[in-house]
């Protein structure tokens, strides 16, 4: 994944009659589209726990699949796999295997149990850091370097050692698409057997395909790519298939050509993360769907991009979980490059608090949770507008070159409008029985919740999302009937404005 510059991008505005004037043009084209620094790291009794790992009593068995339902993925003995994970797409070529080990005990103790790691890297010159080339003629993917596969084999069983499933990407479309190319689509296809050998028994694989695969509309390039997949897959029968398409945002069944070859649905946005999954989560020809990528922490992809600030991060996460995502990959500068000092860069904020999201939903039944799309759980104070907004962007961001994206883009240049920082839409999800309800609300301010959605008397708590702390709502436990409005008394720990409503629910025996 290179964090390409992107000039269709967010940027606020100090002024005020800007914002005003933009929030109102905003209106009137919403209408229109209508008809046309490390920190300590977490107490101990905040890192999660050892669901994921092989060998726990609650660790997957490997492969995984996706469930009787195809909205989430379950294990061999179909238990649900909440997917958190890191993106250290450079780990087979920057790191030595203790290194990588070291690495991965690092992630597990956040509760990460998914790695996106690509098997050629993103880069001029592919070889490991000690100098092994993986093919034995340059650009000839018919010639495969023993050397070379035997260090992925050996990054896969360090995976496997920690409990981790790998994202592996065979030969992703940032720098190898062209390479692909010259060798054309019987040699592709040949190297995806290749690798269906070589990999079928190792059970911590997902097939990932693409990268920033811009180009994906080109039948041309699009059947290169889908080439290695099926080449995969006329060997390897025991692995599921996801692919990345484009920035600024996408989801895999845009290209309906994949659905056949896919059975994970990857989306893929820099806008509030919400509205790419909710479009997943709402296709008729559903799969599973997960945030592969978004804003990486401490990493800006362009001068007008919103950024990985932890909160940013946070939205993108809850966001995501609460729209039907069947989890997420975080991504950090320092991780996904794995350059030099990346060892000073791993206890940050973002993992921590990666880590606390975790927490919440693993140890509920967050598989079961149904989006709250129509509000009649929450029925106030979700703010429609901004939930509204960052639809639309989403929408009018697939296609750039059209002039409502382009007078969107305007504006949002001036106002900060459709930006993640800006958006202040709640999202909640609820259990179809009524045991569970939960709301993420970006900023401090009321919300009317139907308690008659739930299906008994209810325990309200606030979730602190910077500490992994909860406070109790005063007066509770609720009865479920009429409607409660609830408000949180004041800043998290991190002195901002985000909370997480949990309500649960005594349900009948």
């Amino acid at each position: 994944m290179l964090r390409p510059a992107m000039s269709f991008w967010i940027r606020c505005s100090t002024s005020a009659t800007r914002k005003w004037l933009a929030h109102s043009v905003a209106r009137a084209l919403l209408g229109a589209a209508v008809f046309i620094a490390p920190v300590p790291r977490a107490p101990a009794q905040q890192v999660p726990t050892d669901i994921g790992i092989l060998g726990s009593p609650d660790g997957p068995v490997y492969p995984l699949k996706a469930s009787a339902n195809n909205r989430y993925l379950v294990d061999q003995n179909n238990t649900p796999f909440l997917m958190v994970g890191d993106s250290p797409q450079h780990l087979t070529t920057n790191l030595s295997q203790k290194e990588a080990a070291a690495f991965m005990a690092n992630r597990r103790s956040y509760g990460i149990n998914t790695l996106w790691i690509n098997l050629l890297c993103i880069c001029k010159e592919a070889k490991t850091f000690d100098g092994i080339v993986p093919f034995l003629v340059p650009g000839d993917i018919a010639t495969p370097n023993p050397a070379y596969f035997q260090r992925v084999d050996d990054m896969l069983r360090i995976a496997a050692d920690h409990g981790m499933v790998v994202l592996l990407d065979p030969i992703e479309t940032i720098s190898w698409l062209d390479i692909l190319r010259k060798n054309g689509k019987s040699k592709a296809f040949e190297y995806g057997q290749y690798l269906g050998n070589r990999y079928k028994d190792f059970p911590n694989i997902i097939w990932m395909h693409g990268n920033d695969f811009q180009s994906w509309r080109n039948t041309a390039d699009d059947d290169l790519v889908q080439a290695v997949a099926r080449g995969i897959r006329s060997i390897d029968a025991n692995h599921i298939h996801t692919v990345e398409l484009n920035y600024v945002t996408s989801g895999s069944l845009e290209d309906k050509s994949w659905a056949p070859l896919i059975e994970l649905n990857a989306a893929y946005t820099y806008f509030p993360t919400y509205a790419q999954v909710l479009t997943e989560y709402n296709r008729q020809n559903f799969k599973p769907v997960f945030m592969v990528e978004a804003n990486y922490e401490f990493e800006n992809v362009g001068p007008d991009t919103d950024g990985g600030s932890t909160q940013n991060l946070r939205r993108q996460e809850y966001w995501a979980m609460l729209s039907g995502a069947a989890g997420q990959l975080y991504g950090s500068a320092h991780t996904w490059k794995l350059q030099k000092g990346w060892e000073a860069n791993l206890d940050t904020p973002g993992v921590i608090q990666l880590s606390y999201m975790k927490n919440l939903f693993v140890s509920r039944k967050w598989h079961d949770l149904v989006p709250d799309q129509t509000h009649t759980v929450v029925t106030a104070g979700y703010d429609g507008f901004s939930c509204h907004v960052g639809k639309f962007v989403a929408d009018v961001g697939k296609d750039q070159d059209s002039l409502i994206s382009k007078a969107f883009g305007v504006i949002q240049k001036h106002s900060g409008i459709g930006s993640i920082t800006s958006n202040t839409c709640a999202t909640a999800a609820r259990t179809p029985v009524g045991s569970l309800v939960i709301v993420y609300m970006p900023t401090i301010r009321a919300i009317t919740v139907d308690m008659s959605k739930l299906a008994g008397t209810t325990t309200a708590r606030w979730y602190d999302p910077t500490s992994g702390e909860y406070a109790d709502v005063k007066d509770s436990p609720f009865a479920n009937e009429g409607s409660r409005e609830l408000m949180p008394s004041g800043a998290n720990k991190s002195g901002e404005g985000d909370w997480v409503l949990v309500l649960e629910a005594r349900t009948p025996r």
